[in-house]
């Protein structure tokens, strides 16, 4: 694997001010696969179909994004940083720009699937930090940009709510198109412009991705319980909004979207989370972040008519998987520092397929089987990742 990377020296260090920018720019790209979630009822009454029908197209989301982490987050890896970041920030603006006019829910799920393509930035961004940053802060700013991706899951679905109550789901979108053509803009500017760290050709690279969770333990290990806990945050967050936009709730999308604000603790988490990874290891931070999400789902399987225990159990849900996820992938990120980017767009294509299968059960499940079922599908996921944790006895601390 070595032969394919460039050696370089590791003159350029992340500043301050860049590793927000970061934080900033994988949170606005990561909000833009999520805005539609809580207006989800809306959207089904303007184009006269079913939520679930709708539902399944916004999983077009999750599956554009495994496109993306397959084909575009390695190019941070061959090219500058700063060219692939502006140039994917400009063809997510245009994107969201073109969701504002559909009008079946076919071609919303093809444009939405563009979008999650162009969101995979927030993986790229994470890749830039693992490779620039202190190897002995690693952790501290993966946390940093990861707090970034964090608030975008959540401003995306607060954002997108209250937007869509002021001027519509229409014109929601142009909103963020306009957002992400400015971070293109000053993307050109802000980020490393390091030349590429992969000699290898593209399609080559891609070829050996399969290889690297035949060769590599750590990424086998990371990737499996990552995508079960993925799974169960997706199905959560997906089934609560068709659960609160169904009798006996019938909330509007603007009061929907409010509940993601419970999820601010996981910013903190995540923040908090990364720069404990660097103090006690991966697999402590894991474990406890797992069985802090286990306990908040099962609790709120059967209290979310109770408002204000929903709203706590969300908030330890969120912060519980988002720390163990800071923890998980610095693991993925240590492997190879000096080209992190292969082994980042690995791990995050399973996980995402989680997301994906996790979010077309969520919107689907409430319906078919209910609330409580659908989180208890959700516990047992993550209970699973907590069993499979204890199982793999680390080889080193770095390693989880």
């Amino acid at each position: 694997m070595q032969t394919d990377v460039i050696s370089e020296p590791r003159t350029l260090v992340l500043s301050t001010p860049v590793v927000w920018f970061m934080a900033l720019a994988a949170a606005l790209g990561t909000a833009s696969i999520y805005p539609l979630q809580p207006a989800i009822a809306d959207v089904a009454g303007s184009m006269h179909a079913s939520v679930a029908t709708v539902g399944i197209a916004l999983a077009c989301g999750p599956l554009g994004y495994l496109i993306g982490l397959a084909l575009l987050v390695p190019l941070v890896d061959r090219f500058s940083p700063r060219h692939v970041l502006s140039t994917q920030f400009g063809a997510l603006a245009i994107a969201l720009g073109a969701n504002a006019v559909v009008g079946t829910p076919w071609l919303l799920a093809l444009v939405v699937g563009v979008i999650g393509a162009g969101s995979s930035v927030g993986a790229q961004l994470s890749s830039v930090a693992g490779r620039f940053a202190n190897p002995l802060r690693r952790a501290t700013v993966l946390g940093i940009v990861t707090a970034g991706i964090s608030a975008g899951i959540l401003l995306g679905r607060i954002v997108g709510g209250w937007l869509n109550e002021e001027i519509g789901w229409r014109g929601m979108f142009l909103v963020f198109a306009s957002a992400c053509a400015i971070v293109s803009v000053a993307a050109r500017f802000v980020p490393p412009d390091a030349a590429g760290s992969v000699n290898a050709g593209y399609l080559a690279s891609l070829r050996k991705l399969p290889r690297l969770y035949v060769g590599v333990a750590a990424l086998r290990l990371a990737a499996c319980r990552g995508t079960l806990w993925f799974f169960a945050f997706c199905a959560v967050w997906a089934g609560l909004a068709v659960a609160l936009s169904q009798p006996p709730f019938s909330y509007s999308s603007e009061r929907i979207g409010v509940y993601a604000f419970a999820g601010l603790l996981g910013i903190v988490a995540t923040r908090v989370s990364g720069a404990w990874t660097d103090r006690v290891g991966a697999r402590r931070v894991i474990l406890v972040g797992l069985v802090i999400a286990l306990a908040a789902t099962v609790t709120l399987g059967v209290c979310l008519s109770n408002a204000a225990v929903a709203l706590a159990c969300l908030a330890l849900f969120d912060a519980g998987l988002f720390a163990a996820q800071v923890a998980n992938q610095s693991t993925v990120l240590a492997i190879d520092p000096t080209a992190p980017a292969r082994f980042n767009s690995a791990y995050m294509l399973v996980y995402f397929i989680g997301g994906t299968l996790g979010t077309a059960f969520g919107a689907a499940a409430v319906g078919w089987f209910g609330w409580p079922a659908t989180t208890a599908v959700a516990a047992c996921a993550i209970a699973l990742a907590m069993t499979i944790t204890v199982a793999a006895r680390p080889k080193s601390r770095s390693l989880g």
